[in-house]
């Protein structure tokens, strides 16, 4: 079973009297524990592509389906308990609460979706250690670098330990330095605890960290790239039909 399966997938907003189509017959398929990156420049249509899958918008025609379910067929109930269950976001702003306290801002989805904390204290435990904050866990938010609250956020969408994780621009607002190091931290949540992981970014040398690098363009899949462990390029698809090896990009850092 695949993970996610887009079908003709569209998106437009009436603006006035014009139609914006921002996204044009998508179709992709994402297996489970892949790491697929969605890379384009800004206005390409990635962040809306990724708001879909999730759950957090819905498409003008075409489908996307997790699991063999077409969210279309979900009510609204039924899609916030999918994005409690089974999906996790990590977004470019960390949205931390700034007067609670590390592991107070990963329980949050829990009080949220009236969870009782004390039955996933083992859990966040564990997702301190996994980001490597296990003893900050009683600090602030203010007392935090970037990269360890993008790490924060990071155990918060872990915490109900979801099937697939989505990041939009998730070192967007980090430097060079940092950001490399959370992107290995995505890769090893990817491959050590089999997470399948969907990522929207501009950023050449992120997109490789992934096992799938999608290039979008104008609404548009301009290419798929097969990507080997070192985020090199073994092989891609343009349009419907096989490109076959092709070098598009170097070996990235770490």
């Amino acid at each position: 079973m695949s993970a996610i399966t887009i079908k003709n997938l569209n998106k437009s907003f009436v603006n006035g009297s014009e139609t914006v189509h921002v996204l044009k017959n998508i179709n992709l398929t994402v297996e489970d524990g892949e790491f697929v990156s969605i890379m384009g420049p800004s206005g390409c249509g990635k962040s809306t592509l990724l708001y879909l899958l999730g759950g957090l918008d819905r498409p003008t025609s075409g489908s996307v389906s997790i699991h063999d379910v077409d969210l279309s067929t979900m009510k609204e109930k039924a899609l916030c308990d999918m994005r409690s269950d089974t999906v996790g976001f990590v977004f470019q702003f960390y949205n931390l609460v700034p007067n609670l306290n590390v592991e107070d801002n990963i329980a949050l989805p829990l009080m949220i979706a009236g969870r009782k904390r004390s039955s996933y204290a083992k859990k966040i435990d564990e997702v301190l250690e996994i980001i490597g904050m296990t003893d900050k866990r009683k600090l602030t938010p203010r007392e935090l670098s970037g990269g360890q609250q993008q790490r924060v956020a990071i155990a918060r969408a872990l915490v109900f330990d979801p099937e697939i994780i989505f990041l939009d621009e998730p070192i967007g607002n980090l430097d060079s330095k940092t950001g490399l190091r959370i992107m290995e931290l995505f890769r090893e949540i990817n491959k050590k605890y089999s997470k399948t992981i969907v990522q929207v970014t501009h950023s050449e040398e992120a997109a490789r960290y992934g096992t799938k690098l999608v290039r979008v363009l104008d609404g548009r899949i301009e290419m798929v790239e097969e990507l080997d462990e070192n985020g090199n390029t073994v092989s891609c698809t343009v349009g419907a039909e096989p490109a076959g090896k092709k070098a598009l990009g170097g070996r990235r850092a770490g």
